[in-house]
């Protein structure tokens, strides 16, 4: 394999493209309008403009994606996440042209893309599951019956769909004729399919997925597990790994059953296996993305295995270079999606130049990010601007990393999502490991950053009345960060709260 089209944009296909130069393989971008700045158009080898910035005017075209790939001589296609990532059709399409596609068969794309199919697969294995329908429920008086039989309340999701879409929880019958027609028209809606199911609502779960890799050859592995409890919306904002709850007793039954669900499709390349986590520890399948997971870096972090690196060697026919018992942990990272978005306002994405944009450094800081400083941020992606990991030797070490490095990362132009990130880090159920993914829910309110964030314009009001002479406070009550250093509120959170 010499050249590979990354078929994604943004920070992912530059974390691809890195990867894949340092194996000595050409890359291809692929981009629209308004990307053509964007710094994985500059970095690749070939870049190629597939259309107008809608995404399905783009990045959503497989067949030009294709004949790009067949223009320019491409051995593979990459597909990232997103986008085209879990679409059987595009991958079969990439498989009969000739091309290699960096990711599994187009079968198991196929089964685990339906949350229905991809729990009958893992029945099969004696994999544990939430209590639910057997397949889609279409008749309301069914769907009565069902919910009474397992007990309110109960969860509605839509077969085809992730990110929260087509999902509602109903606490009674009275609620779930409606209920279940919003479920179903929301499914409809985004991903073109009103299959729904039912199970039970686990009331206080935790959000628990296991990475697992699998080669041509029947071997597969799982590379331990990531909380991604912390969430807003159903989407994940926080992600660590490896989980503080989960013994080393739970964590090997974890990803053994993760390993059976692979081997239920006869699972090749990167894979994600998602568990519920009740709070006597028992864990049940939640469904499997057949793709690099957005939060994938703080396994790299953890294990010093670049996945990227492994979803190639896979496709292009090599065994896994380990077993299972060569795999360990070391040290703990915890990852910050940060956002464009206002977490003062229902976390409403916001568009707009970033003014200025400097990265955090230093031990134990990663940042995967596609922005550069003058460039916009458009309203046609989804609005993360970067992945911020903080690693450390246990998870007390991560967390302070992961904190002095949102107070270096200064980002003007756009809210965004650092104070949210600081909030979350610093709250005392979060640090104790004693959260579920309810947490924002209960622990959360706009007020809290604002009350942060006058305090700031007060004391930034008080810098610009000369009240620091010569670089040196005179006056202000020091306070404790709860990392110990004393520093004044200025100068703890000076760029936190640069939105």
């Amino acid at each position: 394999m010499k050249k590979i089209l990354v078929a994604n944009r943004g920070e992912i296909a530059l974390r691809v493209m890195k990867s894949a130069r340092e194996m000595g393989i050409k890359t291809v971008a692929v981009y629209s309008e308004a990307d053509r700045n964007s710094p994985h158009v500059r970095y690749a080898d070939e870049a190629v403009c597939i259309g107008p910035a809608s995404s399905k005017e783009s990045y959503l075209r497989g067949e030009k994606i294709v004949e790009v790939a067949k223009m320019l001589g491409v051995d593979g296609i990459h597909p990232g996440y997103g986008f085209l990532s879990e679409n059987a059709t595009f991958a079969k399409l990439v498989e009969e042209n000739g091309i290699t596609f960096i990711g599994p068969t187009p079968e198991a794309i196929e089964v685990m893309g339906s949350k229905l199919a991809a729990k009958e697969a893992a029945k099969k294995f004696d994999i544990p599951m939430v209590p639910g329908s057997e397949g889609a429920i279409t008749d309301i008086a069914e769907a009565k019956v069902l919910g009474e039989q397992i007990g309110y309340p109960i969860l509605i999701k839509a077969s085809a769909g992730g990110g929260g879409k087509g999902m509602r929880v109903v606490n009674s019958s009275d609620e779930l004729e409606e209920q279940m027609q919003r479920a179903q028209s929301e499914a409809i809606s985004a991903f073109g399919d009103g299959s729904v199911f039912i199970e039970k609502y686990v009331g206080s779960p935790k959000h628990i997925e296991v990475q697992i890799l699998g080669d041509n050859y029947g071997n597969i592995v799982y590379l331990f597990e990531r909380e991604c409890s912390i969430q807003r919306r159903h989407q994940k904002v926080v992600e660590e790994a490896p989980s503080s709850c989960l013994t080393p007793e739970k964590r090997k039954a974890i990803g053994e059953a993760a390993v059976k669900v692979g081997k239920s499709c006869t699972y090749i390349g990167a894979g994600t296996v998602e568990f519920l986590v009740d709070e006597q520890l028992n864990f049940y399948f939640l469904e499997m993305n057949t793709r690099l997971q957005v939060e994938h870096p703080v396994t790299e972090m953890i294990t010093g295995i670049d996945l990227v690196k492994e979803q190639i060697k896979v496709a292009r026919g090599e065994k896994l270079s380990f077993a299972q018992e060569d795999l360990q942990m070391r040290g703990h990272a915890i990852e910050l999606r940060v956002y464009a978005e206002d977490p003062m306002n229902n976390f409403l994405p916001d568009i707009g130049k970033l003014v200025q944009y400097k990265k955090p450094e230093g031990p134990g800081v990663r940042v995967d990010d596609g922005y550069e400083e003058g460039m916009d941020i458009p309203i046609y992606y989804d609005p993360m601007l970067a992945k911020l990991v903080g690693y450390g030797k246990d998870r007390a070490e991560a967390i302070d990393r992961l904190l002095r490095a949102i107070d270096d990362y200064k980002i003007v132009g756009v809210k965004n999502t650092l104070s949210f990130g600081k909030f979350v880090l610093q709250h005392e159920d979060f640090v104790s490991g004693k959260f579920d993914t309810n947490f924002v829910g209960k622990n959360f309110k706009p007020e809290y950053l604002k009350n942060e964030a006058d305090d700031e314009m007060e004391i930034a009001a008080l810098v610009a009345g000369h009240i620091f002479e010569g670089g040196k406070r005179v006056v202000g009550q020091k306070t404790n960060n709860g990392r110990g250093n004393g520093k004044s509120n200025w100068v703890r959170n000076r760029s936190s709260y640069r939105n």
